[in-house]
């Protein structure tokens, strides 16, 4: 196959680090913790920036609602009559009550719980109860206050700011990019939240670079090349891709194709329909074929189990996992059959945090939909696969780290460019002063300057 948006020719010598800075970029560590550094976040940032909410199908029908949490703020996005999908922020106009909590079907009207203003599905009031003590009360004068949504291949996108970018604008590259993947035909089954003792930095920083591999997933270095993983920047957001299926240039080619094999299916092996355990299929090779092609193959033969059809992906789109991270907190992870997104979030202080996926299936077309399934879980009781759990379990140590007196900064190489353009990106829309911000490592060309 020809190379293609996403899936361009390689060559071996692009790897994960670019051109190395003259030194590291040093980031203040108290950053990860302060609670005034967290207020300026609430302040000026969270209210100005794109984040994702939910799936398309948990407000698919009229009167459906979810209602979406980051810090302090809540938002309540509703389907109305009239098949709009519309955002508000989550407060009655009389006291602040919230209006809605969770999510839901058959909603006729948005009633507040402890006075009753009700609103209908556009937000526009409709019944004040005992209005005349109100002397002359304009209804028209107390709308829901708006917020902005938009939705971009399935996936539903929120703004308190409404004079917000386009989210097609904020979103830059990625849509094109990531186009060949059809992730339209992706269905979110579930979505786990995950409490943890971690900031929601820390939290984003674990999906943000692939530097820990070689340490921390000792299983996963066996069948991917965390070396020879191009990144790019272009603003507000970030791209790294892996091949999968081959061991790490770090063996030296010590591990056999089994090795490989056995590792691949350990690790990712859900993916193409393999148990634990399954054996190298050496009677099913055919001459010459690599042991990436044998995943390819084995992977096009599970999504036709589901009716899925994949013939019009190669063994690079199969293989090849495309991770893009778009500021402030989301990772999109992609191939031709496989689809999570990840967000965190901050919790209750600096010190918390959480971590949500969207857990996606690739369907067949025309397949039902559903609302997928919200699970909320403490971070002792998840287990989302071996990889993304050994990530969970380090965050809280990493998080206690931050607090020692003798650590002052975090010392990021080339290879963690995301994260640092993540601080790139907060240091502008936080306004800081010069003195508190990143020193050191090297600046990457064309990133954006946000509106305010």
């Amino acid at each position: 196959m020809t190379a293609a948006a996403g899936n361009p020719a390689r060559t071996r010598d692009e790897d994960a680090i670019g051109t190395p800075p003259d030194g590291p970029t040093l980031v203040p560590a108290e950053r990860y913790y302060s609670p005034v550094f967290a207020r300026l976040e609430i302040e000026r940032m969270w209210p100005k920036v794109w984040q994702i909410a939910c799936m398309v199908d948990h407000v698919a029908e009229p009167g459906d609602y979810f209602e979406y949490r980051c810090g302090p703020y809540g938002m309540l996005i509703v389907r109305g009559d009239d098949g709009v999908l519309r955002a508000f922020q989550n407060a009655c106009r009389h006291r602040g009550n919230s209006l809605c909590t969770g999510s839901g079907s058959a909603l006729r009207e948005l009633k507040c719980g402890y006075h009753g203003w009700t609103w209908d599905l556009a937000g526009v009031l409709e019944r004040v109860p005992n209005r005349k003590g109100f002397g002359a009360l304009h209804m028209s004068d107390f709308p829901l206050v708006a917020a902005k949504v938009e939705s971009w291949e399935g996936l539903v996108f929120v703004n308190l700011d409404v004079n917000a970018m386009p989210l097609d604008e904020y979103l830059e590259a990625i849509p094109d990019d990531i186009a060949w993947c059809r992730l339209a035909d992706f269905r979110c089954y579930a979505t786990l939240t995950v409490e943890v003792e971690a900031n929601w930095k820390t939290i984003a920083d674990g999906y943000s670079e692939s530097y820990h591999i070689q340490t921390l997933h000792p299983e996963l270095l066996r069948c991917v090349d965390d070396i020879h993983a191009p990144q790019q920047i272009w603003g507000h957001t970030g791209k790294s891709d892996q091949p999968y299926g081959v061991p790490s240039p770090r063996f030296d080619g010590a591990l056999s194709d089994e090795q490989v094999w056995d590792a691949y299916v350990y690790t990712q092996g859900a993916l193409m329909g393999a148990a634990e355990g399954t054996p190298f299929p050496a009677d099913q090779r055919r001459p010459g074929q690599t042991v990436q092609e044998l995943i390819a193959d084995r992977t096009r033969d599970f999504a036709a189990s589901r009716g899925v059809n994949l013939d019009w992906a190669d063994t690079d789109r199969i293989t090849r996992l495309h991770q893009y991270n778009v500021f402030p907190n989301m990772t999109l992870l992609a191939n031709a059959d496989h689809l999570t997104i990840m967000c965190s979030r901050p919790g209750p202080d600096p010190d918390k945090g959480e971590l949500v996926m969207f857990l996606m299936t690739r369907m067949s077309p025309g397949a039902a939909r559903n609302k997928p399934t919200d699970v909320r879980v403490g971070a002792e009781d998840a287990e989302p696969g071996l990889v993304l759990t050994q990530d969970i379990r380090v965050l809280p140590g990493v998080q206690r780290g931050m607090h020692q007196p003798g650590f002052t900064h975090v010392v990021l190489s080339g290879e963690e460019r995301r994260v640092i353009n993540m601080h790139r990106n907060l240091e502008r829309y936080l306004d800081l002063p010069e003195s508190d911000r990143m020193t050191g490592g090297i600046s990457e060309p064309g990133t954006f300057a946000p509106t305010t």
